[in-house]
């Protein structure tokens, strides 16, 4: 009994330090989103702890992590994530990356959205070489909307004309 009892207990303690530990790393699983009077969308997204943005969104419907990245000149995906989304590699590049010089393939993405943003045909790499699940949304998606950072938050914005 005391070990059935210290089980779910070690369980439960689990499952809540997972939870948060996921939130730091992504507080914005779930980001908020306004729209104003204009017509103008926007999306405000907390810092993490380790000083990034880091939202939910999807690529073509599907749920994805993103990483805000102005350095990077285009979204950057994984292969694997590429693959699930239904992404075609169009041409092999070359790109210069933290880690050195990779081959990408050039791609399109038809719908990408994070909050009630949502943006279409936008030029991205699949980067066979990048590990992990989260996607790099560079600049080929950011120069769609206005961006403001203060303190820890930023704000996105996509302007309706």
């Amino acid at each position: 009994m005391l070990i059935t009892t210290f089980a779910i207990g070690l369980a439960a303690l689990t499952f809540i330090f997972d939870g948060w530990i996921s939130k730091q790393e992504n507080p914005n699983q779930q980001p908020v989103v306004n729209e104003l009077r204009n017509g103008t969308r926007e999306v405000v997204l907390q810092r993490n702890r380790q000083g990034h943005y880091v939202a939910g969104g999807s690529i073509n419907g599907l749920p994805v992590t993103f990483l805000l990245d102005t350095g990077a000149t285009d979204v950057a995906i994984p292969e694997s994530i590429a693959r699930e989304a239904g992404l075609q590699a169009e041409y092999a590049g070359q790109a210069n990356t933290a880690g050195g010089v990779v081959t990408v393939y050039a791609t399109r993405i038809d719908a990408l959205g994070i909050g009630n943003i949502q943006l279409r045909d936008v030029a991205a790499s699949i980067t066979p070489t990048m590990g992990g699940s989260t996607i790099l949304l560079g600049m080929s998606a950011l120069r769609q909307v206005e961006f403001t950072q203060r303190g820890s938050t930023l704000t996105l914005r996509q302007v309706q004309d």
